[in-house]
């Protein structure tokens, strides 16, 4: 029993070392992708053409949910205390349907499930989301690209691509964070002006 005691006592001993060494447990921070909501839309006139938006895809590294910077060209880098809340891909894929939802070119706008019963669909890709230490200045990188389809011919109808850089003013996270959200917006803003409308819908 004696001996038992002695055992726990050491045990005990050894664990508050290690916790007085080690420091407090470090968990990490958790980040949104925000950019400006779309207007209104305006009223419809003669429109019946409807669109679905599948969700984009990405660079397997973007779906880590790591914040991601570059120190060259060739190397990438996680942050391991720095992560995205929500899947940069869904964030993508929602802001473009709400702003293709506000261009009121569409009698409908929604997410694909898989369904035929709409006339269009813009798949995407979210190319780069990425904080660029090299070059001089900390700045981030956004770059998007998008197709849409007609479904009932599957020939594609319309392409464009954008992208955008912006400068980190301080070189910490939330500043990288607010930059990204800023360029983010710039790009989506870009990659679908002019809107693309039913009957109009053309390559770029």
């Amino acid at each position: 029993m004696k001996k038992h005691l002695i055992s726990v006592c050491f045990a005990l001993a050894g664990l508050a070392t290690l916790m007085g060494c080690g420091g407090a447990v470090k968990y990490p921070n958790y980040y949104v992708l925000q950019v400006p909501p779309p207007p209104d839309p305006p009223a419809q006139e003669g429109v019946r053409t409807s669109l679905a938006v599948r969700e984009f895809r990405s660079p397997t590294y973007l779906r880590r949910g790591a914040i991601v910077y570059k120190t060259s060209p060739e190397q990438i880098g996680f942050y391991n205390y720095h992560r995205w809340a929500v899947d940069p891909r869904e964030f993508v894929t929602n802001a473009v349907a709400e702003r293709l939802r506000a261009s009121g070119n569409f009698t409908q706008v929604k997410l694909y499930d898989g369904r035929s019963d709409i006339d269009y669909v813009l798949s995407g890709r979210l190319e780069k989301l990425e904080e660029v230490d090299y070059g001089g200045a900390v700045k981030v990188e956004v770059a998007i690209s998008a197709q849409i389809t007609n479904l009932a011919t599957g020939a594609t109808v319309w392409t464009n691509e954008a992208s955008e850089v912006g400068t980190v003013e301080r070189h910490e996270v939330p500043a990288v964070v607010a930059e990204m959200n800023a360029t983010m917006g710039r790009a989506i803003e870009k990659l679908l002006t002019p809107a693309p409308a039913a009957g109009g819908i053309r390559k770029n």
